[in-house]
């Protein structure tokens, strides 16, 4: 095995000390450029690699920021990661992702496995979480790496996020419904442990009582972000009597199925019922039944927390940083859920 070439080695065939060599690599001030320049060279020359554990060990940085996501596959959570790559990336900092697939047991065990790569701090948008898990979670803070929250969040104690206001989000859709002419809205709730839909139904039951309708519970149903969900879903609320003339879903992808399942029954969207969902997907737009949707600024929100997290890690100051970042929703109006275009 050949031997690796060493910080000596360098310094040997330059006729300098390793401390001077160690200095240039890293950018020290007190080396000249041209000093710099040429060990810099003479390592590429002598095929020298640098050991980045050892690096970080020094520096106590490893320029690693983990992003814990329940999935990957969908649009809203692909501009987010991209967001926040965007903005760590001219910082030197590398994203790892992680998937939960809504499984508190892989949460955990990302959580566990990117502590352990001694990342310099976490980002993630929260699958459920009981009460006798919270502790990996707080395990994250005590360890005094920076957490930051997207979408999903957990209320904890000094811990920034980054959301949309969900409430709105889920009053204005249902308001729009009600404004073409719905009066029996169903909602297709996601995990109600979740703090985002949970916000979003309250903000579809407000918009129902101030309107003046009646709140049918028999109308909400908890459901998961997929189309097969979706479908099911409406198939229990046609059974019901009177059936809905209006849905608003917290996921697009139960929109979708929504759609579908009444289409395949021969109901009329909008004419009959009207559907609004939620993410802005961009097949909602590009469908020939355009879907309505609550567009989250994606981008927006990664970028946003990037930049939380940097102001973290370069804060000096002993005072703890706790950043609540809300951002305001916007409606795609679309084909979906207008009567009167």
């Amino acid at each position: 095995m050949d031997q690796k070439t060493t910080i000596y080695d360098i310094a040997k065939k330059l006729g300098i000390t390793a401390a001077t060599v160690s200095r240039a690599m890293n950018n020290n001030p007190k080396i000249s450029e041209s000093t710099r320049k040429l060990v810099l060279e003479t390592a590429a020359k002598m095929n020298y690699k640098q050991n980045r554990l050892a690096q970080s060990l020094r520096s106590g940085k490893s320029n690693n920021v983990g992003v814990i996501v329940p999935r990957i596959d969908s649009n809203f959570f692909g501009s987010v990661i991209r967001g926040i790559e965007e903005e760590l990336h001219p910082e030197g900092y590398h994203v790892i992702i992680c998937q939960t697939h809504e499984d508190e047991n892989r949460q955990i065990e990302n959580i566990s496995t990117l502590l352990n790569a001694q990342v310099d701090g976490i980002l993630m948008s929260i699958s459920n979480v009981s009460k006798e898990n919270d502790h990996f979670i707080k395990n994250v803070v005590d360890k005094k790496v920076p957490l930051i929250f997207f979408d999903r969040k957990k209320e904890m104690k000094g811990v920034s996020s980054v959301t949309i206001n969900d409430f709105e989000a889920g009053y204005l859709a249902t308001k729009n419904l009600i404004e073409q002419g719905c009066q029996r809205i169903a909602h297709l709730t996601g995990d109600q442990s979740i703090e985002i839909f949970e916000h979003r139904n309250n903000g579809f039951k407000s918009a129902i009582l101030d309107s003046g309708l009646v709140l049918n519970e028999d109308y909400v149903f908890q459901t998961k972000s997929r189309v097969e969900a979706g479908k099911l879903a409406v198939a229990k609320l046609l059974s019901l009597d009177p059936p809905p003339d209006g849905i608003f879903s917290s996921s697009d992808f139960a929109a979708l199925g929504a759609i579908q399942e009444l289409r395949e029954r021969g109901i009329k969207i909008p004419e009959e019922v009207c559907v609004f969902g939620f993410g802005n997907e961009p097949f909602t737009a590009f469908m020939e039944l355009s879907i309505s949707s609550v567009d989250q600024s994606p981008l927006e929100m990664g970028k946003m927390a990037a930049k939380v997290f940097l102001e973290q890690i370069n804060n000096t100051d002993k005072v703890k940083i706790e950043k609540n970042v809300v951002l305001i929703p916007e409606l795609k109006i679309r084909k979906s859920s207008s009567r009167n275009l």
